[in-house]
């Protein structure tokens, strides 16, 4: 048995993996700071020590994981056994995002190789210190034929994608993610795709106003906003709009100070490019808080936007930046005309001591996953599948999810030698009427 079937050497290997990411962790936030300063905190919370319990739960679990599972065999095959066998699915593509692009390298990446496969792992060219502390770590642990990281611009990830995988793995924007389906679909290749979308967040009159505050400031300016699953835009009730506003104002100057440019704790956009995304989005539009940007700095300050129209650029796709519109809403009604101006959201958030409310909200609208009185946690329970639905991605990991997303499952039946029923056999003359009764019966 070579490495892709033997549990243990997949084991003994992701065991490797975890010491060497603990050896150079300093490392890793060290270049997570140098590529768009992201906070050694941010660093550790988001990055490296998520990585290191999907690592430690994966070594944990995944030889319960990997064994045959026995189901209830049908009775119209009695007497038989019957089993799901997991098996890998071969050679896998990982193309990885920069805005978090330690984990979102490494978690698939720890998935595939647990489950039996050989991987090639793109990072992304935007976060270069990151991506070439990530090809070092995994020089140390894996040989080529096993793990190898192509580092290189988007033309290097175009030429992967002309060739033939068993599987991709891809997490970005949905405009990337329909290219990446494409060239799968040419060799009818399985994908995970991971991409975004306008997460609404919900606020409505019942709400604990201050907390509520607090919260979404941090999920929504986390790594500068740029989160697939942060809060795109606000939908407060009119009746308590005004006095959010100013909670939020209150909430970001005690996160990040009155000068968040200044702050530790507050990271940048990733390359000029983006910065002159979002800086053009701001312009025409009511900004309440924020509004600062310094193009050298890279820096946009966490700015509130108070009822931009509907048909504005800021309105009309993902923000993925430090840059919150609010907008207000009276009835159900108003929420769904927004809403569902656009596609399923990868996230949704609702904020209310309503239970009814939540439960239908939760109900109405079709999400990848959310939370109920906080943003993005739903990311950090392992026993929770994280992945969209519709233009915002297909398929889950995360924990054994991400085992099974990995890993092919092949139904086997073992029949028995010792009765064989003649019913199923020709000649079939004189056998309809029970055929009928036995299957409308099983």
């Amino acid at each position: 048995m070579n490495y892709k079937t033997d549990i243990n050497s997949r084991k003994q290997l992701l065991i490797h993996l975890l010491k060497e990411i603990e050896t150079h962790e300093d490392q890793i936030l060290k270049a997570l700071y140098d590529d768009f300063k992201k906070p050694f905190f941010e660093g550790v919370l988001t990055e490296t020590s998520f990585v290191k319990s999907e690592l430690k739960t994966t070594i944990k679990n995944m030889r319960r994981w990997s064994k045959p599972k026995s189901v209830f065999p049908a009775i119209l095959n009695f007497p038989s056994s019957d089993f799901i066998y997991k098996e890998p699915y071969g050679k896998v593509l990982i193309i990885a995002p920069w805005n978090y692009p330690f984990q979102l390298a490494l978690c698939p990446l720890i998935a595939a190789v647990s489950a039996g496969n050989q991987v090639v792992l793109k990072p992304s060219e935007l976060t270069p210190n990151t991506s070439k502390i990530t090809a070092e770590i995994i020089a140390k642990v894996f040989e080529k034929q096993q793990v190898e990281v192509i580092e290189g611009d988007s033309t290097v990830s175009q030429n992967l994608l002309t060739q033939r995988w068993d599987y991709i793995f891809f997490t970005g924007s949905a405009a990337v993610g329909k290219i990446v389906a494409q060239a799968a679909a040419a060799f009818i290749t399985p994908t995970t795709l991971e991409l975004g979308g306008k997460n609404p967040c919900i606020i409505d009159e019942t709400a604990d106003l201050e907390l509520a505050a607090k919260r979404i400031v941090w999920g929504k300016f986390i790594n500068a906003g740029q989160t697939c699953i942060a809060p795109d835009y606000l939908l407060v009730h009119a009746k308590v709009k005004t006095t959010f506003i100013n909670l939020l104002t209150t909430a970001i100057k005690s996160a990040y100070g009155e000068n968040p440019q200044s702050s530790e704790d507050f990271c940048r956009i990733v390359n000029l490019k983006n910065w002159q995304r979002l800086t053009q989005l701001m312009p025409g539009n009511n900004i309440v808080f924020g509004g600062q940007t310094n193009e050298e700095d890279l820096y946009i300050a966490p700015t509130i936007i108070d009822e931009p129209s509907i048909e504005s650029l800021i309105m009309k796709d993902e923000i993925f930046g430090p840059i919150l519109p609010i907008l207000s809403y009276e009835t159900e009604d108003d929420l769904s005309k927004i809403i569902d101006r656009y596609e399923k959201p990868l996230s949704l958030y609702v904020f209310s001591t309503h239970d009814a409310f939540c439960k239908k909200v939760i109900q109405n609208y079709s999400f990848g996953g959310g939370c109920i009185n906080d943003t993005v946690i739903h990311f950090a329970n392992k026993r929770l599948p994280f992945g969209g639905v519709g233009h915002s991605g297909i398929g889950a990991y995360h924990g054994r999810w991400s085992f099974d997303t990995f890993s092919h499952r092949k139904a086997i039946v073992k029949k028995s030698n010792w009765l064989d029923l003649p019913f199923r056999y020709a000649p079939y003359q004189g056998k309809l009427s029970l055929a009928r009764k036995l299957l409308d019966w099983f």
